[in-house]
């Protein structure tokens, strides 16, 4: 399972950060940030999601309000949102 994180679409409510601990606040930018990710596109990151948090970044996926946040599976499929 990976997560893909558009920075750019970030408004900064942060529930993402009460959801997961991969995301923590910057609070000068505003925005969240995921943690141990890589940039594939300017304002993307992508990063796996380790065993035994997947309910957790699946939670930080539907907390989002604008969406910021995607989940895949193993294959590709999309699941949240």
């Amino acid at each position: 399972m990976k997560v893909e994180y558009d920075y750019d679409t970030c408004i900064g409510m942060f529930q993402c950060v009460a959801e997961w601990d991969a995301f923590e606040r910057d609070e000068d930018a505003g925005k969240a940030v995921l943690t141990d990710s890589e940039e594939v596109e300017e304002d993307l990151f992508v990063r796996e999601v380790p065993d035994g948090t997947e309910l957790d970044a699946k939670f930080a996926a539907r907390a989002c309000p604008v969406d910021a946040i995607t989940v895949y599976d193993d294959d590709g499929e999309q699941l949240i949102p």
